[in-house]
């Protein structure tokens, strides 16, 4: 009985050690529809509904892009730095620029005027207490 359950065991690993524990998809069955379809006078209209332009960006009706930043002239004679301060080993120096403050985030028009904990009224107890219910009838 016993060398019975060890041949069964045995044929068990190895059937097991022999099929690869996961499925591997097809791709090949499928394809993934294109991201934008074609009008028949030649417009790209993406899945969004919005008309594109032969490099694919997004234009509205008067044919502007939609979307697209200028990233030079937006950060223009800003020096803030998100690693400001921190040694950059490539360069062999810190990282030029200013670090984002907190106190910014913090004070809003009003922050001045927030009570402290201590000065704020004191919570009236709910009533019934959740340690004062009993429990429901045939609860245990």
């Amino acid at each position: 009985m016993a060398a019975r359950a060890l041949v069964v065991a045995a044929l068990g690993v190895s059937l097991l050690a022999a099929c690869d524990p996961l499925p591997q998809p097809l791709y090949s069955e499928t394809t993934p529809p294109p991201a934008y379809r074609t009008q028949p006078g030649g417009v790209r209209i993406d899945n969004e509904g919005f008309q594109l332009d032969p490099e694919g960006y997004r234009i509205d009706k008067s044919g502007a892009r939609v979307g697209i930043i200028d990233v030079p002239a937006k950060t223009a004679g800003d020096n803030s730095n998100a690693v400001a301060g921190f040694y950059i080993s490539n360069t062999g120096s810190n990282a030029p620029g200013r670090v984002a403050s907190s106190d910014a985030a913090t004070t809003g028009p009003n922050s001045m005027n927030l009570p402290t904990p201590s000065q704020m009224p004191q919570q009236a107890p709910i009533a019934p207490a959740p340690a004062n219910v009993p429990p429901p009838a045939g609860y245990r």
